[in-house]
């Protein structure tokens, strides 16, 4: 399951999950301002074992765009009210493979609760990869691997309406909290 870091104990385990992937792959550590909110995803057993932070974007001071032109992107111009950044997306080495789908379903849940169509990221290769072909996440490269910080990266923006308007072709969708998305989409639908 995922769920919203809410106090100082989980605060804690975010920061040490996205800390140890960083240090194993040998990138730079490096603290969010402007974060909107975070996740943690939790195994059955009550082990912190993923994260996942939302970023506040402007088109013309995040840091993200001196990696790759997100603000020349249609969906990012017309709309930049409507794009978050995702970052320190980050599963421990050993539950890695197995809790992917619940980081995805914290992202869709997410964007449908704040009204998110898009979301800016630069991904691990192999991540990119994984979410390409095995999760069909609808997403555009925004530009060439990079490297970046102490790895090579992929910019990419993620189409999040249309995984918050389609949930039902995302079958990888967390079973738990499949509900809470649809739900916090026809909340955001109707406040609109």
């Amino acid at each position: 399951m995922y769920k919203r870091v809410e106090n100082e104990v989980e605060k804690a385990m975010f920061h040490f999950i996205w800390m140890t992937a960083w240090k194993e792959k040998g990138f730079e550590f490096e603290f969010s301002q402007d974060v909107l909110e975070r996740y943690v995803v939790i195994t059955p057993e009550l082990k912190h074992v993923g994260s996942i932070e939302f970023k506040s974007y402007d088109p013309l001071r995040s840091k993200v765009n001196d990696i790759a032109p997100f603000y020349n992107h249609d969906l990012v111009r017309n709309a930049p009210s409507k794009v978050a950044e995702v970052d320190k997306v980050a599963l421990l080495p050993e539950y890695r493979g197995k809790y992917i789908d619940e980081l995805l379903t914290a992202a869709v849940h997410f964007a449908a609760l704040g009204g998110y169509d898009t979301y800016v990221s630069l991904l691990e290769p192999i991540f990119y990869r994984a979410l390409r072909i095995t999760f069909k996440v609808p997403m555009t490269k925004v530009g060439k691997e990079v490297y970046y910080k102490g790895g090579t990266v992929i910019p990419v923006l993620f189409h999040m309406n249309e995984m918050v308007s389609n949930l039902d072709r995302y079958t990888w969708l967390s079973k738990q909290y499949k509900e809470d998305a649809r739900s916090a989409y026809t909340e955001y639908s109707d406040s609109v």
